[in-house]
């Protein structure tokens, strides 16, 4: 019998709309002119913010299901669809996003703050997938 942390699974899984709503707020603000240095730096707080949940996600799923450890955030995503969690194209997208971790929290100074990042509009879409790809997974691990 699996341990599954709902409680937690679900609370970032509903985190993944509110992080929606601010990634469509970025991009009307940039589509309006206004990239400012607060929008800029909301841009790379909900960046980082989607690739914490993601790879929060990912690790309660591989601690569930007694997965294999993981040695990076790449290999969390990557554990996960090795299992049949989610879709490669979704793959690719959270692989995309969780590769920015490392430029964002290390090397945030020479970040590109300009322009919006092009994984930004591909966020809502993908979280949408994640979150009914991984509701999907664990109902089918428990049957």
């Amino acid at each position: 019998m699996y341990f599954i942390n709902h409680e937690q699974i679900d609370a970032r899984i509903q985190f993944l709309s509110e992080l929606t709503d601010a990634v469509k707020q970025l991009e009307q603000q940039w589509e309006q002119g206004d990239n400012g240095l607060v929008w800029q730096l909301a841009q790379e707080r909900v960046l980082h913010l989607a690739i914490e949940t993601v790879t929060d996600v990912g690790s309660l799923l591989i601690d569930a299901f007694i997965l294999r450890d993981a040695s990076s955030y790449e290999d969390i995503v990557e554990i996960v669809h090795g299992e049949g969690a989610y879709s490669e194209s979704l793959t690719a997208t959270l692989l995309e996003l969780v590769k920015l971790r490392k430029p964002l929290v290390q090397d945030f100074v020479d970040w590109n703050r300009q322009a919006l990042h092009p994984v930004l509009p591909k966020l809502p879409a993908a979280f949408a997938e994640f979150a009914a790809s991984v509701r999907a997974f664990i109902k089918s691990e428990l049957e």
